[in-house]
């Protein structure tokens, strides 16, 4: 973040980076699935186990992750989880074998939900401390992270096909931008005047007495509130393509727009929330983003046909956008205990979410499974009326 002198776009730009490098770490080895299960001779059913182990590494990540905010602070938590990912990618491009592969993603999970709560804990010190909007444009930096790892993907396969030389070129790429991201995260005292007041926050445990604690009913809120919500993201990501296909019997070259339209609407969603949330505030913008997603949804599966379909979609994508930013930012401003509990609720919704819609499916059929995904929406709505949402500030 060499030359930026505005404080604010500087740590703007570096905590961006991390949220990019997340999207691209995890993009990067998704998009080898095929030759990792062709390399590690799979099954359909080891590859599925292989990508649950990651969701179960980041679920699990909860009390370590508590941990090593208070010991680390977000700042040494996302470089040192930043740097473990980077090298995960060369270990994981040289198992010799399955179970090998299955500890590697794991570890892999339990990074990821380490960097996923320090960054959204410096995003939410960011909008503190410089009293200004910029959780959802950062959030919207993954899906572009997401994309060039893509693009890197496609790219190196027209040189090799080779998987330790496609994962070296992104480790190395991994490492420059935790180089470059370092100097521009906020340090632990610019996040002084981030934390809650003292009368918001849980009383401290004794010194030398570090007992768990039952989160308070605001955070439970929270985490119920991210886990519909990723419930709602996730499962649009997974059955989408297959609605359009199975249900409203959509050409297979339009099938893939499903996602497409929930993914382009989620991306110019968040590059926009940030003014929104300064105009409207976070809880107005969940909970009526949260019922355009669910309504949305359920006229489009009344409707039925390709064009009323590609609109719920799109509500969908619109709805949701700003819904986990807003959350880990009202989540960071409860302590670093309750951002880690909500973050591993909302993996747990993103890792759960599909396969519930998928039994719900088989159970009865996808009309049914797509309308409890817009039920979970709703649910959203009425889960953020019992969360305390922090104050508007400026985008």
């Amino acid at each position: 973040m060499y030359g930026v002198r505005d404080p604010f776009r500087r740590a703007q730009l570096a905590i961006a980076a991390l949220f990019c490098f997340l999207g691209f770490q995890y993009a990067t080895w998704a998009s080898r699935l095929p030759a990792l299960k062709t390399r590690l001779d799979l099954s359909e059913a080891e590859l599925g186990l292989l990508l649950m182990a990651c969701g179960v590494g980041a679920a699990a990540s909860f009390p370590l992750v508590a941990v090593l905010m208070k010991r680390m602070g977000s700042r040494r938590l996302a470089i040192v989880s930043a740097v473990c990912l980077s090298l995960l990618l060369l270990a994981l491009s040289a198992a010799p074998d399955y179970p090998v592969a299955l500890v590697v993603v794991f570890c892999d999970g339990i990074a990821v939900g380490s960097l996923n709560v320090a960054m959204n804990a410096q995003g939410a010190a960011l909008e503190a401390v410089h009293q200004r909007t910029a959780m959802a444009k950062l959030h919207a930096t993954f899906s572009a992270g997401s994309l060039f790892a893509a693009l890197l993907a496609s790219g190196v396969n027209l040189v090799t096909t080779d998987l330790a030389a496609h994962f070296g070129v992104a480790a190395v790429l991994l490492l420059l931008l935790v180089g470059l991201t370092r100097s521009g995260l906020l340090t632990e005292a610019e996040q002084v005047s981030a934390e809650a007041p003292a009368e918001e926050r849980p009383p401290a445990p004794e010194k030398g007495r570090r007992k768990l604690s039952m989160p308070s009913r605001v955070t439970v809120w929270m985490g119920c509130a991210m886990v519909f919500g990723t419930v709602t993201e996730g499962a649009m990501n997974d059955w989408s393509a297959l609605y359009m296909k199975d249900v409203v019997d959509a050409a297979s070259e339009l099938a893939p727009l499903g996602i497409a339209v929930v993914s382009v609407m989620m991306v110019l969603a968040r590059v926009f929330a940030d003014g929104w949330r300064s105009r409207w505030g976070d809880g107005r913008i969940v909970r009526v983003g949260s019922v355009v997603a669910g309504a949305g949804l359920a006229l489009a599966l009344l409707a039925g046909g390709v064009v009323p379909t590609l609109i719920g979609f799109a509500c969908v994508g619109l709805g949701v956008a700003a819904v986990t930013p807003c959350i880990y930012v009202a989540a960071a401003a409860q302590g670093t205990d309750a951002l880690a509990l909500v973050a591993a609720m909302g993996t747990t919704g993103l890792l759960a979410g599909p396969a519930v819609i998928g039994f719900i499916a088989g159970a009865s059929s996808l009309v049914w499974g797509m309308a409890a995904v817009a039920a979970s929406a709703i649910l959203v709505s009425l889960c953020a009326t019992r969360i305390r949402w922090p104050r508007p500030v400026e985008s």
